[in-house]
């Protein structure tokens, strides 16, 4: 990953200046409760825009894989923001010096905020309004008003080096014409709209945040047709995976709609907030952890849209519908099964929710142990949480939630899971180290 330098820095305005509504929306993102001299903790800034930034993401209904790489630039932001202050790390991309003086805090929220609504325009008045809150409350006492300015000019630029960076990072370059195959096992479209082509083609080449290219951990084949394992797995989601099961149980339903009612970066994003508040990280520390996270998970949706592209497989309604075509005896068509959820517009091999989940859980469980409890929820489905015992549980059961809504063979996500844990361990391996 090229580094960049800055040759001059943009000057900001004053935060008294910024013309902003006085209404504060402090249900979306309340403090935490504060210590004692009533200053709250350095991380708690860095957690509340990442709450910014999923609320914008959830406001805006932003599919999976943008919602992912929306994720990486702004926690690659607030990093690079926070450590060229700090400078604890290796820094991810900006490497020129910071302003001396500046608040680290302002920067980061700063950052956020600049990469949010250069993102996300229609959602800034918004924003501003999060933005002078938290300033206001980073100046409140004695605080030295030049540090916040100065910190809020260096998070801005920093965002801007990032968003530069990933400009022309391949997500608005359209994907060569889509070539449909007739190839037995080859992806068609499926109902309900029949897309001509697959959805989010441009991810299987699009630039990787860390990883050498999008192909560097491109799997082995899925299972042969004609196979034991691919007619144990076509059993399996025929048979729990249909929208009539009689074998699927009400916990096993929820969970195959929790799993899809939201991205995975706005489920596991709020994991790792909790464990920063209950493990006292501090400022640094925590930007590191969401930019590690979030990265990991862009690079797992990378190297699986293009395993997915590289073997175009079709969907488990297709393969049921079709199976008396497929060569194998132990296999039976159901011209008339259905999914019990929608399949997604794109071909199955490797799933993709399954192996950005295990991206961010690696993460997450090298960071605090795969034996850490924590609870899951999703805007998608509210007041439906899930308590798990261990980070790879948590992989587990995304898995089943994919066999279990119709739309994933089982192997397609054990597969996935092993790309995201590749994926996770070069990034720890090459990202964000200790400065010697």
């Amino acid at each position: 990953m090229g580094r960049h330098v800055f040759a001059t820095q943009r000057r900001i305005r004053p935060v008294a200046a910024l013309a902003l509504p006085a209404l504060l929306l402090t249900a979306v993102l309340a403090p935490a409760p504060a210590a004692a001299d009533h200053t709250p903790p350095p991380a708690q800034v860095v957690v509340e825009w990442n709450h910014a930034l999923l609320d914008t993401l959830t406001v805006a209904n932003t599919p999976p894989p943008p919602a992912v790489r929306a994720g990486a630039i702004v926690a690659t932001a607030v990093f690079d923001a926070v450590n060229g202050l700090t400078r604890r790390y290796v820094p991810y991309y900006v490497t020129s010096p910071a302003p001396r003086g500046a608040s680290a805090q302002a920067a980061a929220a700063a950052a956020a905020h600049e990469a949010l609504v250069s993102l996300f325009p229609s959602q800034r008045a918004r924003l501003d309004i999060l933005l002078a809150d938290t300033l206001a409350r980073l100046g409140e006492g004695d605080r030295d008003s030049r540090a916040i300015d100065r910190g809020v000019g260096w998070g801005a630029l920093v965002a801007d080096a990032i968003l530069a960076l990933r400009a022309n990072d391949g997500f608005t370059t359209p994907p060569p014409a889509y070539v449909p195959s007739s190839t037995l096992g080859r992806w068609q479209p499926t109902p309900p709209a029949f897309p001509p082509a697959p959805a989010f083609r441009e991810f299987a080449s699009m630039t990787p945040w860390a990883l050498t290219s999008p192909a560097q951990f491109l799997p082995a084949p899925p299972p042969a047709l004609t196979g034991a394992r691919y007619a144990r797995d076509f059993d399996e989601v025929k048979a729990l995976g249909s929208a009539t099961s009689s074998s699927r149980s009400a916990f096993d339903t929820q969970t195959a709609q929790f799993w899809q009612s939201a991205p995975p970066v706005v489920i596991w994003d709020p994991v790792a907030d909790a464990l920063i508040a209950r493990h006292h990280l501090g400022l640094t520390d925590a930007a590191r952890l969401l930019a590690q996270e979030n990265m990991a998970m862009a690079d797992a949706v990378i190297a699986a849209w293009n395993a997915k592209n590289y073997y175009d497989t079709w969907r488990p309604i297709t393969a049921i519908h079709d199976a008396a075509l497929d060569g194998n005896p132990a296999t039976d068509a159901d011209p008339a099964w259905q999914p019990l959820l929608v399949t997604p517009a794109f071909q199955e091999y490797p799933a993709g929710h399954p192996g950005v989940s295990q991206a961010a859980a690696a993460i997450l469980a090298d960071r605090f142990g795969n034996r850490t409890r924590y609870t899951l929820s999703s805007p998608g489905m509210p007041g439906v949480t899930r308590t798990l015992p261990s980070f790879s549980a948590g992989v587990a059961q995304v898995i089943d939630a994919r066999v279990l809504g119709g739309i994933h063979f089982r192997f397609a996500g054990d597969v996935a899971a092993a790309m995201g844990r590749q994926a996770a361990a070069y990034i720890e391996a090459t990202q964000m180290q200790l400065r010697r």
